[in-house]
């Protein structure tokens, strides 16, 4: 953690921000935006992956976090103690080989897909 940055937070590098957003290119139904300024992709309203720091993130139902955990996910905290539920980290070794990652996407976008849209919040 840096705590000359806003936050706290480091920076994703480039080559991961880079992978990121070529998997999720692949999946055109994914919306890119920025999430704590860091890459992210939503739909229906819904985050279903992001970066941050090092960590490549995604929103699974529990069968799939439990397959992913037993993979080597990680329970994802962007602040120690506050974890985030029904998210994992991707372990270290599938972030390495993108095209690993792929099937684990798709699964995410069809979860978040079946949820009801995400509401815009009035200002």
């Amino acid at each position: 953690m840096d705590p000359h940055r806003p936050g706290g937070w480091n920076k994703s590098t480039a080559e991961l921000v880079k992978s990121f957003e070529e998997a999720i290119a692949a999946l055109p139904q994914l919306e890119p935006r920025q999430m704590f300024g860091y890459p992210a992709a939503f739909a229906n309203g819904h985050l279903v992956t992001s970066l941050h720091e090092e960590h490549w993130i995604v929103r699974l139902p529990d069968a799939g976090l439990a397959e992913l955990a037993m993979l080597g996910g990680t329970r994802f905290e962007p602040m120690p103690g506050r974890p985030m539920r029904g998210y994992l980290a991707f372990p270290p070794e599938m972030v390495a080989n993108p095209d690993a990652l792929q099937p684990w996407l798709e699964r995410a976008l069809a979860h978040v897909l079946q949820m009801p849209p995400k509401e815009k919040a009035k200002r």
